[in-house]
């Protein structure tokens, strides 16, 4: 295994080893995490109240020696609450930022569908452009920034849809589910004691997340998975449940979350699988559907889901896109 890799594959193993003393299963899922960590993405937690959401947030955070903040998203919170404001120190005479939560590595934003559109809009800029624009001074944010946001998708009182232009700045969406027997099991043997949590340390530096997030751009994807991209792609701009596709913004996930999740597995070049593995998680979500639906993200990952079994897939033996 070339040096490269191996050190993700190192990185990203010891981090779902660490996890795993808190989470019990979820390898996928943290697979998926950690896919859009390194693709520099933003990840969306939705799945109904006590499935583990915050839990799998926090590990992950103590995980990784950097900067973390949990924000509570209330309907009263401001975006001011969020990015920070400029007040005025009587001592000296002169205004003083005070930064917000967001000012941090990695951000929990818990519950975010309870926030107003107002306070949920002032995450655009910041989870796209890595920067805050307040008072008409642009503000970077440090590297690496990650936003994981937890939503719950059954209760809608007290709530506020995320609008599409939100979705479409998340990496990915990943659902928990419920644990099988022997998993529920091993959760309820874990809880006789003292949780994990407390003691969990972190297992990689900072340093090493951006020096992964740059190994990954090495990571080969043959111009025929480009094109099968692009099918995808495009087969969701035309299927007829469909009012509006996934955007150059989804198509760019996906090539970059195949190149994360080739290094992860210990690949120095991606295949179709990988592709196939992300496109429900990466495309999904960015879906607009057509009429009423009851369920909109059940729907959109059956679209996905069909669309996949009608795009072939590449073969084996790979010809140039001509």
């Amino acid at each position: 295994m070339p040096q490269t890799v191996e050190k993700i594959h190192a990185l990203t193993d010891a981090v779902q080893q660490n996890i795993a003393q808190v989470i019990v299963g979820k390898k996928n899922e943290v697979d998926l995490i950690l896919t859009a960590l390194l693709s520099g993405g933003h990840v969306l937690l939705e799945d109904v109240p006590g499935t583990g959401k915050t839990m799998l947030a926090r590990s992950l955070a103590r995980s990784i020696d950097a900067g973390f903040r949990r924000i509570q998203f209330t309907p009263d919170l401001l975006p001011s609450d969020l990015t920070g404001i400029h007040f005025f120190q009587q001592k000296t005479g002169e205004f003083i930022f005070r930064a917000g939560p967001v000012f941090t590595h990695i951000l929990l934003a818990d519950e975010i569908n309870r926030a107003t559109p107002r306070t949920q809009s002032s995450l655009l800029e910041c989870m796209e452009e890595k920067q805050v624009s307040i008072d008409g001074e642009t503000r970077t944010l440090e590297e690496p920034f990650f936003v994981i946001a937890t939503q719950n998708p059954v209760e809608t009182q007290g709530t506020y849809p995320l609008p599409e232009a939100q979705l479409d700045r998340f990496f990915l969406q990943v659902p928990l589910g419920y644990p099988d027997h022997e998993e529920g099991l091993q959760i309820l043997q874990r809880h006789l004691g003292e949780h994990a949590l407390g003691s969990l340390q972190p297992v990689c530096q900072r340093e090493q997340i951006l020096s992964a997030r740059q190994a990954v751009q090495t990571i080969y994807i043959h111009d025929v998975l480009l094109d099968y991209i692009m099918r995808l792609t495009e087969a969701t701009r035309s299927h007829d449940a469909v009012s509006l596709g996934v955007s150059p913004r989804g198509s760019i996930a996906l090539m970059r979350g195949a190149r994360a999740l080739a290094a992860i597995r210990g690949r120095l070049y991606a295949v179709p699988d990988d592709i196939r593995d992300l496109l429900v998680p990466v495309f999904a979500h960015r879906l607009i559907l057509r009429g009423s639906v009851r369920s909109r993200t059940l729907a959109a990952q059956e679209i996905m889901k069909e669309i996949a079994a009608a795009v072939p897939a590449p073969v084996e033996e790979w010809r140039p896109v001509r």
